[in-house]
């Protein structure tokens, strides 16, 4: 059983609307790859595979009509100042990815990964590994709040925009403002656990993810 952590750092269990919206509004502003081709797939992922812990997230295009679901258009892999955005309706899902994502000994962390997931096995049948659902994991730190932008908010302190969810994820070229929000949703994924991870230290145990 995971043990409770004790909540040292003060966040509060749940965050209110009022409470978030005095918060300064940050965006991801490390290097952003665009993949939207193998061959820029392959000269980019040499970068991506000399990290050990990513912030994880899929889009795809909004289905306003009952029973449709479209597939999974894009997928992003994030380190603190490295953003990777692979236009997977373009290009796929490479072997090499697949690899990374079905590693247990690379961590992968987003929020409410399980559709995410069944999403990309729609796409490519393959065993997700090493998965740490944000959602879950706070839990241990008595954080009730679970979408992303207000653990976000209570976290790190500051606002995401969210503006860009429901928008065309399948257009031919990604707009810049949905290039951001994709960036900065696996970015604040990987900061936030970092943060917590940093608390560890406080009881001496260990916290084990969810695979």
């Amino acid at each position: 059983m995971i043990s409770k952590m004790k909540n040292k750092k003060h966040f509060k269990a749940k965050l209110t609307k009022e409470e978030i919206a005095i918060l300064p509004r940050r965006k991801f502003s490390g290097e952003i790859f665009y993949i939207n081709t193998i061959k820029t797939f392959r000269e980019v992922f040499p970068l991506l595979n000399h990290e050990g812990i990513y912030g994880f997230d899929t889009e795809t295009k909004p289905s306003f009509k009952k029973g449709k679901k479209n597939e999974v258009s894009l997928l992003q892999l994030s380190t603190s100042n490295r953003a990777f955005l692979f236009r997977i309706n373009q290009i796929g899902i490479p072997g090499e990815l697949i690899n990374i994502l079905s590693d247990g000994n690379l961590i992968k962390v987003g929020v409410a990964i399980h559709d995410d997931l069944l999403g990309l096995n729609r796409l490519t049948s393959f065993h997700p590994d090493g998965f740490i659902d944000l959602q879950d994991y706070v839990k241990n730190f008595h954080i009730e709040d679970s979408g992303l932008k207000k653990l976000t908010a209570n976290i790190l302190g500051f606002q995401i925009s969210k503006r860009q969810q429901t928008s065309n994820w399948e257009s031919e070229v990604l707009t810049e403002a949905q290039i951001e929000y994709a960036a900065t949703d696996a970015w604040v994924c990987y900061e936030i656990y970092s943060k917590l991870e940093q608390m560890k230290p406080y009881n001496g145990k260990e916290i084990e993810g969810n695979s």
